[in-house]
């Protein structure tokens, strides 16, 4: 038999888009020979479609989508994912459901058992679980359909008490596919193998995998479908970050040429062409075109402006330089010269007189008092108000340079810097800034060699160091992260060896400023816990504040 998988890149709600993708793939996989097209998880919606499944209007328009697909399919069969109906009174209304047509006709409607109720996962908010395993024939051959998590139930420490595939199993199918919207964190994919050969490897069955590709909002998807014979071996893997297809014959499941050529990327390049491929799709998706951002001569704002003019092409990159009379002319000529070697457009406007106008504004209430942080984040709001304007004036989305390490212990003004429409570096660590920086100058220097050396600086006041206020990014962020990755409590981090007094000032400010990251934009998803949507915490809380 002759499979295909379809690596699409959907978008969530257009119903338009998505038939057409999808149909030009059946189309493309007639031409090919194919006997069976696979798509991923809620293809016909996208992924994850949240509250529009409240809507019975969306859901009508998802039936109407697969019934318009099922015309297409009198010479080839698909399996596709789209939420459902449930028919019972009993449990939700919706099943997550792998829809099987084939001779034009929906032919059979496989639910998702296992719903994921974690991180950035909401799915039992939404779906009843399915409950009947049941294997389909096509070709004289015998097919186990499951649903992404369905095949996450495996290894020493379940987190659910019923293995799907187990059920399914004991029909003795020839072969497993797994449609998906397994989203990227830069150790997804190796997890992701693992757990596919894991099932290889017990139920001795080839496994096709498809999963999505491409960005909706700040969860990214990186495709990375891929076929396992049984000898457990992976015989192919589709593109990462890119839309692809490929055809499989279950007859000849041989490693291909091409697969052995392919080398893993690393951590960094991952989180790399992640954010390039997250702020493109945001700008497709929402129907703009043209970014704008606070160029400060930092490397946060220099590696979002490298990012952003290889994501949208550096015409479509506008870059504001803001001096102050605290600005070092180091940092003015450093961001000069990071936009012409990228020769991306910037502007210089200065905010002295604003930061003026405003000091005398308040001189009556401010009268006798010292220089301190309203001063500072005074500053920081001019600036952000001045690229508001502009973004309203000129039809920009404003890109938020603020990163991981700053946004987790409050290191940054609302309404000023943390302004934005997007976070490009919101969950990549300060450190690991320094490590983009370097993978972008990897051919030639793009970002200036002193802006990756300097001490970082928010230049806020005369002489300003971030190591002023934090302790180094090397021990501040390794803290965050037992802390925020691996949710270890303070005594567990001391344990580690580091020092009591900075864990506990860490983790004070990082559950103190929980307030500040319930109001910062929308942020790339690239590590396996971001704040967001998967990290969910109490603002009025006392746990470690005190």
């Amino acid at each position: 038999m002759k499979i295909v998988l379809a690596q699409i890149n959907y978008h969530i709600g257009n119903f338009l888009y998505n038939v057409e993708k999808i149909t030009e793939a059946i189309i493309e996989a007639k031409s090919k020979k194919a006997d069976l097209v696979i798509f991923a998880e809620l293809a016909v919606s996208g992924y994850p479609p949240r509250d529009f499944l409240e809507f019975n209007d969306f859901i009508e328009k998802c039936n109407s989508a697969v019934n318009q697909i099922a015309k297409e399919c009198n010479d080839i069969a698909v399996i596709i994912g789209s939420p459902t109906f449930n028919p019972a009174v009993e449990g939700k209304a919706l099943f997550n459901s792998a829809v099987f047509i084939n001779d034009g006709k929906i032919q059979y409607e496989y639910h998702k058992s296992l719903l994921p109720n974690y991180d950035i996962f909401d799915e039992y908010r939404y779906f009843e679980s399915g409950k009947k395993f049941e294997i389909i024939s096509l070709k004289g051959k015998k097919i186990a359909i499951t649903i992404c998590e369905d095949l996450w139930n495996i290894g020493n420490d379940p987190l659910y008490t019923i293995n799907p595939m187990d059920e399914l199993f004991k029909h003795k199918p020839d072969f497993i596919i797994n449609i998906a919207a397994s989203p990227f964190n830069y150790k997804q994919a190796e997890i992701r193998k693992s757990i596919l050969l894991q099932n290889v490897k017990k139920y001795n069955l080839p496994l096709f995998f498809v999963n999505h590709v491409g960005a909706q909002t700040e969860l990214l998807f990186d495709g990375g479908s891929m076929v396992i014979n049984k000898e457990g071996e992976i015989i192919d893997e589709l593109k990462y970050f890119e839309e692809d297809f490929k055809v499989f014959d279950t007859d000849n499941l041989k490693i291909s040429p091409e697969k052995e050529t392919k080398k893993q990327a690393g951590k960094i390049e991952l989180i790399h062409d992640a954010l390039v491929m997250g702020v493109r799709n945001y700008f497709q998706k929402l129907g703009f075109k043209k970014a704008i951002l606070g160029l400060s001569g930092g490397i946060d704002s220099a590696v979002t402006l490298a990012i952003a003019a290889e994501a949208l092409g550096r015409d479509n990159v506008q870059s504001i330089l803001m001096p102050s009379e605290f600005s070092s002319n180091h940092s003015i000529n450093d961001a000069k010269q990071l936009a012409d070697n990228l020769k991306s457009k910037y502007d210089i406007i200065s905010i002295e007189k604003a930061y003026k106008s405003f000091k005398n504004t308040l001189s009556l209430q401010f009268r006798n008092l010292p220089f301190g942080l309203a001063e500072e984040n005074l500053q920081a709001r001019i600036r952000g108000v001045v690229l508001m304007a502009l973004s309203n004036k000129f039809g920009y989305i404003l890109l938020n340079t603020s990163n991981k390490s700053e946004a987790a212990v409050g290191y940054g003004t609302l309404y000023g810097d943390m302004n934005g429409g997007l976070s490009v570096l919101g969950d990549v660590y300060k450190t690991e800034v320094f490590e983009l920086a370097r993978y972008i100058n990897r051919d030639s220097e793009i970002i200036p060699e002193n802006t990756i050396t300097k001490p970082p600086s928010a230049e806020l006041r005369p002489d300003q160091k971030d190591s002023d206020s934090l302790p180094d990014y090397y021990i501040l962020d390794k803290i965050l992260y037992q802390y925020i990755e691996l949710r270890k409590g303070p005594k567990e981090i001391i344990d580690q060896g580091f020092e009591e007094h900075t864990v506990k000032k860490t983790l004070k400010l990082v559950n103190t400023n929980e307030y500040k990251r319930f109001q910062t934009p929308p942020i790339l998803r690239v590590s396996p816990k971001a704040f967001g949507m998967g990290r969910r915490m109490p603002i009025v809380a006392k746990y470690l504040s005190r």
